[in-house]
This record gives structure tokens, C-alpha cells and sequence, in this order.
């Protein structure tokens, strides 16, 4: 069984010097793709700010800023956000239209409001907390690294949350990730509490953490949902996936690959209706787990590949057969892919930075939207980390005598070709996204890695990982070579979160120093 591998700032008032750093912009249309789709799409909608003022935010503050701008609380606002957002630029606002924080971005009694991603938006170690708010729409952002303990702490430990009274969500194109479980400080990636209803999170990545998410926070907070799951790609989750306490969900065309200890677990009366999903490499993916509360079931033309069904205690699972065990009504329309197509498709279109693609709903993804790039005058984020695609590091190349792997490799393509010393062979992923691992039979320190494209200019975020453990070593956009402390590993992993089109790594090479 795959096991998980894994200051704020003092309060800001508004000023017009500040307020200037991103005057609305009405040449700029919002970047917005699409519908809400799902459960959010009932109840009214989810429109979040359309109709209202457009705005450019670069930091937290200017996020923040741009709530307390409007002229309510419920004034309808889009916050088109590039760069990466952090504590060091996050600080707490105040004003009569919003209610904000200085350790997370803050939607507190508010509604009408869209926040997306404008190029490569990254929310690094500051989650996003919504609170007593409504009709919201959080698109094309990365989310990762949110712990609840050890330095810095934000949003409870939660990627995204939501609790108290918020309805009408929807969350598309995201990346949520954390780096372990709750051991290593973090908790879960999308959580949902206290009257939390009509959410909907599609085409997103959501990823290394020891809990995908919930709906409910306990076997008494039963008054949430209904939550729609669909073309979702969970990768090397313990648990959660989500859990449902009481809950109505409809799951369909996700992928989840590494399950590592259960999946979809609907308990407490929770109900799940789980349509054409693909479930691979994993353990318990369907049933009710850690309680004596049983939840409920309809299941439809699901894939169970290489799966592992164990009934310890407190454990309940639905397979190795699944059936239904209830009915669950869908007030909605949707059009399912074929399930045997779903690996492929989610992986060509779940996540930030995948241009906003969709599937057609008959297994081929739609063209990329431009809306996803920044236009002239928006700033251009800093990377974390400098790369340099001409240099080339001295010393031994040590990937020549270890192995390789990965997460998925395009047709034609090998993990072996990125360490066979050779530019006119290569490994693509099978989609804009995916991890391509060096790998020894014995610990080697490694402190530099020379990532080299057959084009240059395609890959965007990524992160560089102890692919034993999880633990991020370095993160930035680029390709080229990358240093980090020297670090003793067994497994080194390139993750590609964001890229302009399909990566080609011609050559993944390491070196100790």
C-alpha cells in the first residue's frame, strides 16, 4: 500500500496612495471562463463579481484593499491577481465593505466577488477563508504549503475553507497542495463547515496532503451541501476525498490516483452519488470509515484499477463489488465522459495554468482560453528561485547511472529519456502537468538539477521534491538549473504544476554541488 510521501503584518487603512497601485481598469474584461457548473449553479447561481468593477492585485494587501474599496459589502467586484501572494505581503484592511485578516485572504461578510488567477497566481502558504459570504468565484489560482502549526500557520491549515453560513461557491482550475499531513502541520486542502451550501470545485488538482477535504466538521454539523465534485484529479491523499458528514455530493469524471488509506467516505447520513469516476493504485476508495455512522451510495460506471479493499476496524467499505445503497437526485444537467477516457482528460485539463480547458463532455478538452494570460500592463510575477536555462553546472551528471519514473508520460515518450544523456530524446506528461523523478538505490546528495526543454519557455511552476518524502526543497517558475540546499534523497521529483503547453524534459540532470 503507497503510503503519503510527502509575520504578519500590523493593520492597514485605505488610502488613495494605496488605493492607486491598482486603479480599476475598464479596458480590462474579467478573465473568467466559462459557468458555474453543479450545485453551484442552482440556488440563483454563482455569477460572483460580473457586472462590476475589474481590478489588478499583485499582493495580499491589494486583495484585501480591493474588497474594502467597494461601495458595500455586497458591491460586485472581479480581483484579477498575478504574482505570488504571501504573509510578507498580506496585511490586514479595514473598511466598511469588508472584513479582513492579516495571516489569510479574508472573504468575511461579503458576496459578490471573484478572485482569478491572471497568468501564474500563487497563494504560498496563505490560505483563503471564506466566512458569512455568497455567491463567490475562485478561479485559476494555485494554493499551497497552508499549515495549521509550525511557521507561518494560516487559515486553520486549510487551502481553501469555508464555514458560517456561505452558499453559492464555485471553485474551478485550482491547484491545492500541501506537502503531508497533519504530523507535518497541515490539514485539509478544501474544507467545507457550518452551514456551507450549493458548492461546487471542478477541474482542480489537489494533492500530497494527509486530507483532501470535508463537508462537515463533525457528526453534528450536518446542515451542509450539496457539493458537486467533477473532473477533479486527486493525487497521494490519505483520506478525505471528501468526507461527507450528512452531506448530499454528486462525484463524477474524477481521477484519484493514490488513495492511501480511503477515498469518498460518506458517513454520519452522508450520501454520495458517484458517477464515471476512475480510482487507481489506491486503498478503500468508497465506503464509510472511522465511525459506527453509516452513510449511503448510488454508484454508476466507476473504474476500480489496481485497488485494495480492506474492512478493518471502524471501516466499511463499499467494494470490492460496489453497489448502490440509495438514490440521490441531480437538479442539474451534465454530460459524463466515458470513464475508461478520464485519466487522460483530467490530466489535460485540471489545475491553474492549464489555459482554463474543459472537457466537451465526449473525452476531447476544449482550446485554451486567452483570458488565462496577463494582459501588457499587469506586472510580471518574481520567481522564487533564479534559473539559468544556458548554464551548465561542472561535475558529474549523477542522473546517468540511476533510474527514473513519474506520474503519467505522453505518447512516445519515456521516464528514461530524461537521463540518457541524450537532447533529441524526451518525456512529456501526459497533459500541461506532472512529476518526473530521478530515483538511487542508495541515499546521494544532490544540490543542483539542470531541467533542459526541447523548447524553452513551456514549463512554468514548478516545485522540486524529496520524492520519498514529500517535503518541498524548492519552488519557483522556469526551467533551467535550480539550487537548493544540499540534501541527502533516495528520490528526486521535478513537479510541473504550470506550463504554457505540453512539456518536453529532454534531460532531468543532477549534481552534488
Amino acid at each position: 500500500m503507497t503510503r503519503l510521501r510527502l509575520a504578519a503584518a500590523a493593520g492597514t487603512a485605505i488610502t488613495a496612495g494605496a488605493i492607486a497601485l491598482f486603479l480599476p481598469n475598464p479596458q480590462a474584461s474579467a478573465a473568467v471562463t466559462g459557468s458555474a457548473t453543479g450545485f453551484a449553479s442552482v440556488n440563483g447561481g454563482t455569477t460572483g463579481g460580473a457586472g462590476g468593477t475589474t481590478v489588478r492585485a499583485t499582493t495580499g494587501t491589494q486583495i484585501h484593499q480591493a474588497l474594502c474599496s467597494r461601495a458595500s459589502s455586497s458591491t460586485p467586484i472581479t480581483i484579477e491577481v498575478s504574482g505570488t501572494i504571501n504573509h510578507g505581503n498580506t496585511t490586514k484592511v479595514s473598511g466598511a465593505s469588508c472584513n479582513t485578516a492579516a495571516d489569510k485572504i479574508e472573504l468575511k461578510d461579503v458576496s459578490n466577488v471573484t478572485i482569478v488567477g491572471v497568468g501564474s497566481a500563487v497563494f504560498d502558504q496563505l490560505g483563503i477563508h471564506l466566512r458569512n459570504a455568497s455567491n463567490i468565484i475562485i478561479q485559476n489560482v494555485t494554493v499551497r504549503n497552508v499549515k495549521k502549526s509550525g511557521s507561518p500557520t494560516s487559515n486553520g491549515g486549510d487551502a481553501i475553507g469555508m464555514e458560517t453560513d456561505v452558499h453559492n461557491v464555485w471553485v474551478d482550475h485550482a491547484t491545492l497542495i500541501a506537502s503531508g499531513g497533519e504530523s507535518a502541520g497541515y490539514d485539509g486542502l478544501f474544507d467545507m463547515k457550518d452551514n456551507t451550501r450549493y458548492v461546487t470545485l471542478s477541474y482542480s488538482i489537489l494533492r500530497d496532503s494527509g486530507r483532501g477535504g470535508l463537508v462537515g466538521s463533525s457528526d453534528s454539523d450536518l446542515a451542509n451541501g450539496p457539493v458537486t465534485f467533477h473532473h477533479n484529479w486527486y493525487e497521494n491523499i490519505d483520506s478525505r476525498t471528501p468526507l461527507l458528514r450528512g452531506a448530499t455530493a454528486h462525484i463524477y469524471n474524477n481521477y484519484y490516483h493514490s488513495l492511501n488509506e480511503s477515498g469518498i467516505n460518506a458517513r454520519a447520513g452522508g450520501k454520495a452519488r458517484v458517477d464515471n469516476n476512475y480510482f487507481t493504485d489506491s486503498r478503500n476508495p468508497l465506503g464509510t470509515f472511522y465511525t459506527d455512522l453509516p452513510g449511503y451510495w448510488q454508484v454508476s460506471g466507476n473504474i476500480f484499477d489496481n485497488v485494495t479493499w480492506e474492512a478493518a476496524e471502524d471501516e466499511n467499505p463499499a467494494g470490492p463489488n460496489p453497489v448502490s445503497n440509495t438514490s440521490v437526485s441531480i437538479p442539474y444537467s451534465f454530460a459524463l465522459d466515458g470513464t475508461s477516457c478520464v485519466p487522460s482528460i483530467v490530466q489535460q485539463t485540471a489545475g491553474a495554468n492549464t489555459g482554463l480547458r474543459t472537457s466537451n463532455g465526449a473525452c476531447s478538452a476544449t482550446t485554451s482560453s486567452p483570458a488565462a494570460t496577463p494582459s501588457s500592463s499587469s506586472p510580471t510575477p518574481s520567481p522564487s528561485v533564479s534559473t539559468t536555462p544556458t548554464q551548465q553546472p561542472s561535475g558529474t551528471n549523477l542522473s546517468l547511472a540511476a533510474g527514473a519514473d513519474g506520474s503519467s508520460k505522453g505518447g512516445g515518450t519515456s521516464y528514461g529519456n530524461v537521463k540518457d544523456g541524450s537532447l533529441a530524446t524526451y518525456w512529456s506528461p501526459s497533459g500541461t502537468t506532472g512529476d518526473i523523478s530521478i530515483k538511487w538505490g542508495a541515499a546521494t546528495t544532490v544540490s543542483r538539477i539542470n531541467i533542459r526543454e526541447v523548447t524553452g519557455g513551456v514549463i512554468g511552476a514548478y516545485q522540486v521534491l524529496n520524492g520519498s518524502t514529500g517535503a518541498v526543497l524548492t519552488s519557483g517558475t522556469g526551467a533551467g538549473v535550480i539550487t537548493f540546499p544540499a540534501t541527502a534523497v533516495t528520490k528526486l521529483t521535478f513537479r510541473i504544476t504550470a506550463a504554457a503547453g505540453t512539456p518536453k524534459v529532454a534531460e532531468f540532470e543532477t549534481y552534488a554541488s
